[in-house]
């Protein structure tokens, strides 16, 4: 069991007994402001990518410390959650380690139940149904899946595409992709959650006249079909990554992949940094977005998404839908 986890859970028990807030727990056990990942001011670039190790929430089975507030619960793979506090900065990290510090722990908890290696079929297959239990109204459910779901349809792999149509596989009925991301935006709602898909994070890779290389015709184009469908939210998280990547250059997105000098989808720390910010600008470009409101400083500072990397979807919802929010 991860030491830096057990201390924080100790801390939160003396502080339910005592009557301080989360805002307490965070200012106690906070890195110095010179070590925290600072705040983008004019775009969406981190001016600096400090290493600051998240404090809560970074668990396969973590709860929401103070139940009384909404929960922003993160789910998805290694490129999400790929690291815990002992990881170092140059260790594998996630953007869902970092992204805690661009919220306000005073109105909103902030959950990673990212899984190493999980897919959409095989998070749906074992732990979404324990998660859906404690997902309550008025939190909100961030999704992200596509890096594991390649090849031929499994217990652990969809079908491409986002079709009804389905394979038994050892007795088990694998659906599409684009399936289980409306499975996830049907059920977070059927709570009285709120979710927002996102496309998979990008390769590392780059064409012969230095722009960032792009596929977005398969797990990028299923996740937007999903959402549109399921008319919920969406960031194309995919898009935003590859547009700073060119604009930051080549050489220095290199440093942002590791542990393995020759990894190319898995961050470090200030590559998870990095992704992070562009998932805060994306939150902020949605419309009606009550998450928003819950943002620290921090993440307030961030320079919302193009217009064009968001898509919220809510135009093309149907009546029933609509009336149901």
């Amino acid at each position: 069991m991860n030491t830096p986890f057990i201390s924080v859970r100790k801390t939160l028990r003396v502080i339910a007994a005592s009557g301080l807030g989360l805002t307490a727990l965070h200012a106690q056990n906070a890195p110095t402001p010179a070590a925290a990942p600072a705040a983008a001011s004019a775009s969406t670039t981190a001016t600096t990518t400090e290493y600051s190790p998240p404090l809560l929430g970074q668990t396969a089975n973590a709860m929401p410390a103070n139940p009384a507030l909404p929960t922003l619960w993160i789910i998805g793979d290694s490129t999400v959650r790929n690291g815990f506090n002992n990881n170092g900065p140059k260790g594998g990290w996630g953007w869902g380690g970092p992204i805690e510090y661009y919220f306000d722990l005073s109105k909103i908890n902030v959950i990673n139940r990212a899984i190493s290696g999980i897919g959409s079929e095989s998070f749906y297959g074992q732990y979404w149904k324990p998660m859906l239990a404690t997902i309550k109204k008025g939190d909100f459910v961030i999704m992200q899946f596509g890096a594991n779901d390649n090849g031929a349809p499994s217990a652990r792999v969809p079908i491409k595409g986002v079709g009804d149509e389905t394979q038994e596989v050892s007795g088990v009925t694998i659906h599409t992709f684009g399936w289980y991301m409306e499975q996830y935006v049907k059920e977070t709602r059927e709570k009285g959650a709120t979710p927002i898909v996102l496309s998979l994070t990008p390769r590392n890779k780059w064409t012969a006249d230095g722009k960032f290389q792009r596929d977005e015709g398969t797990h990028v184009a299923w996740a937007a079909a999903a959402a549109k469908d399921s008319n919920a939210p969406y960031i194309n998280l995919y898009e935003l990554i590859a547009r700073k990547s060119e604009e930051i250059g080549k050489d220095k997105v290199a440093a942002y992949y590791g542990p393995s000098p020759t990894e190319y989808l898995h961050t470090v720390w200030a590559g998870a940094v990095s992704n992070a910010e562009c998932v805060i600008s994306g939150i902020e470009a949605l419309k009606d977005n009550s998450l928003a409101k819950t943002l620290s400083a921090r993440g307030l500072a961030v320079k919302p998404a193009p217009a064009e990397c968001v898509e919220d979807n809510l135009a093309s919802a149907k009546p029933a839908d609509a009336a149901a929010k």
